[in-house]
């Protein structure tokens, strides 16, 4: 690449980029901040602290990661189902008043008012099309869901490893 492409790339994915470091350094001060306390807890009760690199691939990194994720995509979700049937009057991320609910086939341009550059779901039709139709709601939804299960699946390892501290009957399936 040539240095105009590499700016022409910075250019054109600057939003993306700019969300990743945000996230990436949430991440990382979530980790530091998050070791601080976890250490802070396990001196309070006479076990030892954990480095970094332990911590960061322990449930209770991860089962605290999730839950903000899972509190996120919630939001996400309810938001992408709640814009189809409710309008803000001025706000350019809502739908016209008067224009709640779902849209026809005319207005998303699908079905026989597909147009030559529509993507190929939008055209296959069936099933497929329905599930372009809905598809951020879909995503958000699924990643909902995932961080949901990761959550709990994390919380539950986390919750018996305080268990078997304290000398207590773990969890089972």
């Amino acid at each position: 690449m040539t240095g105009g492409d590499d700016r022409g790339f910075l250019r054109d994915n600057g939003l993306t980029l700019f969300f990743v470091v945000l996230f990436v350094a949430c991440v990382v001060v979530q980790a530091f901040v998050g070791r601080a306390d976890f250490n802070h807890e396990q001196v309070a009760h006479g076990s030892e602290a954990v480095s970094l690199s332990r911590y960061v691939t322990s449930s209770a990194f991860w089962v605290d990661v999730m839950e903000n994720w899972q509190s996120e995509y919630l939001q996400f979700t309810l938001y992408v189902l709640a814009a189809v049937w409710f309008v803000q009057r001025g706000s350019t991320e809502s739908k016209q008043p008067g224009d709640e609910g779902g849209e026809s086939d005319e207005e998303q341009k699908l079905g026989e008012h597909i147009q030559r550059d529509s993507p190929a779901w939008a055209r296959a039709g069936g099933l497929r099309t329905l599930v372009y139709s809905n598809s951020l709601l879909l995503v958000m939804a699924g990643i909902f869901a995932g961080s949901w299960l990761a959550q709990l699946i994390t919380g539950r390892i986390e919750y018996n490893e305080d268990q078997l501290d304290h000398q207590e009957a773990a969890l089972g399936l």
